[in-house]
């Protein structure tokens, strides 16, 4: 499996032949939650908002979006999100998805910072 994304990593390098695209009726939308499911011939994305991220919601979580994709397309999919992480963590350092790693002890500045 590491090979694979590995040789699609190298594939997404590779910059693609350009393609003319309509975005006329694109529309852009922010999403802090999604869920995963599917069958054996689909793989099935919906995506959605919530307030109260990092907790159990308390109201239902507002999904706004599903895709529905083949594996192999998902699967290219993976693979350009893994290469487009990577060159992001090169530039900017590691990103944190366990947010209590993330959360600084009171006045304890992070390297870089002074006090005063």
């Amino acid at each position: 499996m590491e090979k694979e994304l590995q040789q699609a990593a190298r594939h997404a390098e590779t910059p693609p032949a350009e393609i003319p695209l309509d975005t006329s009726d694109m529309t852009t939308t922010y999403t802090n939650w999604y869920r995963v499911s599917g069958n054996p011939e689909e793989l099935i994305l919906e995506f959605g908002l919530t307030p109260e991220l990092g907790q159990l919601p308390t109201h239902p979580v507002k999904v706004n979006h599903r895709l529905i994709m083949n594996f192999y397309t998902a699967k290219r999919l993976l693979a350009h999100l893994h290469y487009t992480l990577q060159r992001y963590e090169n530039t900017f350092g590691t990103v944190e998805i366990d947010i209590m790693r993330r959360i600084r002890p009171e006045g304890r500045p992070t390297s870089g910072e002074t006090n005063g």
